[in-house]
């Protein structure tokens, strides 16, 4: 039988996970609210299905994996599809993308999956539901993925300062987990390929660092003058990018590290940034 992989809210995540799978023989559907999107995934070899919209296949897919965030009024795929869900026992995973903003803030300290859940923000909060939600309906192995920062190819801060919005925001003591896209697209397909139960993981690479920081090497790398240090409470920033600096906490990936068998191949900002630059041509 052919593995197939449903994968709803296909993005930039789960993209890097479908250009994995696609060599070696399988077929992904994605989907979308976009039929502008629903061209370009085709162009790269997924079969796009818009939804919600349409029935979800289910009895097509082996694999499932949900990027899809939750709303003020839960998981909207298990609102939708729960039953569907609880009842697709031939799956053989299933993939949940969540954050660690599940931890809320500590300090700067570390945390690791078996630190409790105080989130403090309301997407936090919703993501704690719904990751409990997918851990009561889901029949398959369940594994749950808490992605830091995500960074990559389109995304990142080399945009921002060639088209002069970077900021290099200065609060004393904050510090971010980051992972690059790539790292994500690999450490789902060794999710998938191992013989590993239902299990929760992080997954970031190994160096938090000051936000700040991140801005001033990524500035080198372009030969450009960084931009000048800008106080927190006078950076300029929209109200969801201001409650990302309200949480502060460096990120443990021991435990998929040890039972995945993955590594970062970026471990750190400054070789996820030189290979994105470099890969510029």
């Amino acid at each position: 039988m052919t593995k197939t992989l449903l994968s709803i809210g296909h993005g930039y995540s789960a993209q890097a996970l479908a250009e994995r799978l696609l060599p070696l023989g399988w077929q992904v559907i994605g989907t979308t609210r976009s039929d502008a999107r629903a061209a370009e995934m085709a162009r790269h070899g997924v079969e796009p299905l818009i939804w919600p919209g349409t029935p979800l296949p289910l009895d097509r897919a082996t694999h499932l994996l949900t990027s899809v965030a939750p709303g003020a009024e839960g998981d909207p795929v298990l609102a939708a599809h729960g039953a569907q869900i609880a009842a697709a026992t031939h799956l053989d995973w299933v993939g949940y993308l969540s954050t660690i903003g599940v931890y809320g803030d500590h300090n700067g300290g570390w945390v690791d999956e078996d630190t409790a859940l105080t989130p403090g923000t309301a997407r936090g909060r919703a993501r704690v539901a719904a990751e409990a939600a997918w851990q009561e309906v889901t029949p398959a192995r369940l594994h749950i993925l808490r992605l830091a920062g995500i960074y990559g190819p389109g995304r990142g801060p080399f945009a921002k300062l060639r088209n002069g919005t970077a900021q290099r925001i200065i609060k004393p003591g904050q510090v971010f987990s980051r992972i690059h896209r790539d790292d994500i697209g690999a450490a789902l397909l060794a999710s998938i390929q191992s013989d590993k139960g239902s299990a929760v993981y992080n997954l970031c690479d190994d160096d938090p660092a000051p936000p700040q920081d991140v801005i001033a090497h990524a500035a080198e790398l372009l030969g450009m003058t960084p931009p000048p240090e800008i106080a927190f409470e006078d950076a300029d920033l929209s109200p969801m990018a201001r409650s990302f600096y309200s949480e502060s906490k460096r990120v443990r990936n021991d435990r998929i590290k040890r039972e995945l068998g993955w590594q970062p191949h970026y471990p750190d900002y400054r070789t996820g940034l030189r290979a994105i630059l470099d890969a510029e041509g």
